[in-house]
């Protein structure tokens, strides 16, 4: 049995049936989506960005259109992009590529949106190709993402599965290292083996896989390398008697998840054990305070201060997590400073961490549907110390 990872037409049409409500409640007339992802959302069109535009553009009535230039033409009727392709020449044009939109529109809009993430200098060219219209930021494609469909979600479940299944596999490599008494992997060999075996799983069990530019990998660091949260994976070998971290993700028809495990090669100290299991506590505490009605702002509040009180309050260097969707990290964000209000469909990442320069880093990392009835790990990985510890 297979796994399609194609969205429905109905997926499509009902988001920009959500989207335009959206729009009617800021007094727009359209949108004009450059981000690769909104573009995906509205289209199911993936790309890779590049100087040459890519936009959806949405009217209040009628087919969206989906601006491509020509050598992309193809690709986005290969993909069956839910919407009017117009493609033009190419970049930047003796017409430009927004003129060649503004040109085929047989009304252009009073009133129109560009998402926040809309480079200055494209705002420019939309008021240059648009005279007449009045443009202003609108975060109605981004706010509506924040919520996850059911069809969205079985994605995401899956994703769950396979980065779950990820880890279990570096797992075992470094188990089958320590058995046959040869050299423990070094990173970036851990992570070319994680990687390699979830793509090859991927491939093996799914049809119509949606590829975007991470569709499996994460980090990989061991001991010291460790206590840098984002440090890319290196040469150095993982070494019994210290931790290291598999911070892995994958996405299934564009859709992400996270699943992150700190591991110990040998029986930790004492002063790894309270390490490892302060950040176990915040992360259980953390993720059970992610409940609808609740804020980002509480959310990691509750959190943090497990980590504070427990007097490791100097090692934090980041917030509790981040929404998860067509971005690896998306709004909203489990922060002090973002009073989003926590809703039903929500998926973010529960994934506190404490880094001692010198030593190494220590972070738990599931990624958390919310739900009216509380909030639902997707990933599962066992992270008791017993599970941990490998001998």
């Amino acid at each position: 049995m297979t796994f399609s990872q194609r969205l429905p037409a109905s997926f499509h049409s009902g988001a920009l049936d959500r989207v335009r409500a959206a729009m009617a409640e800021e007094g727009l007339s359209a949108l004009l989506l450059d981000d690769p992802l909104d573009v995906a959302y509205l289209t199911g069109f993936q790309h890779f960005p590049n100087e040459r535009p890519v936009a959806c553009y949405l009217p209040e009535q009628g087919s969206p259109l989906l601006l491509v230039p020509d050598l992309e033409r193809e690709y986005a009727a290969d993909q069956g992009a839910y919407a009017e392709i117009l493609a033009y020449p190419e970049f930047p044009g003796v017409v430009p590529p927004f003129a060649v939109l503004a040109r085929h529109l047989d009304i252009l809009p009073a009133t129109a949106g560009y998402a926040p993430s809309t480079a200055v200098g494209r705002t420019v060219q939309l008021a240059t190709a648009f005279p007449g219209t009045r443009w202003r930021v609108s975060d109605a494609v981004g706010a509506t993402r924040q919520r996850k469909t059911p069809e969205e979600i079985v994605l995401h479940e899956e994703a769950a599965r396979i980065a779950d299944a990820m880890i279990e596999a570096g797992v075992a490599l470094v188990r089958d290292a320590l058995a046959g008494g040869g050299d423990l992997p070094t990173e970036t060999e851990l992570e070319a083996h994680v990687t390699a075996f979830g793509s090859r799983m991927m491939y093996a069990e799914h049809t119509d896989i949606v590829v975007v530019p991470m569709l499996t990998g994460g980090l990989v660091y061991g001991g010291a390398n460790s206590a840098q949260p984002h440090r890319l994976p290196g040469g150095d070998r993982l070494v019994h008697g210290e931790s290291f971290m598999l911070s892995l993700g994958c996405a299934v028809g564009g859709r992400f998840v996270e699943s992150e495990r700190t591991f110990f090669l040998g029986e930790p100290d004492d002063a790894q054990r309270r390490y490892y299991e302060t950040v176990r506590e915040a992360q259980q505490v953390g993720t059970e305070a992610l409940l609808a009605g609740a804020t980002c702002a509480s959310a990691n509040q509750t959190c943090l201060a497990v980590i504070r009180e427990a007097g490791f309050g100097e090692y934090l260097r980041h917030r509790q997590g981040h929404g998860i969707g067509l971005g690896f990290h998306e709004p909203p964000w489990l922060e002090d400073g973002d009073d989003t209000v926590l809703a039903p469909g929500m998926i973010l990442s529960s994934e506190p961490g404490i880094y001692i320069p010198g030593h190494a880093g220590y972070r738990i990392s599931d990624t958390v549907l919310i739900t009216e009835g509380g909030p639902r790990r997707l990933t599962a990985y066992p992270k008791s110390l017993a599970d941990i510890v490998i001998a």
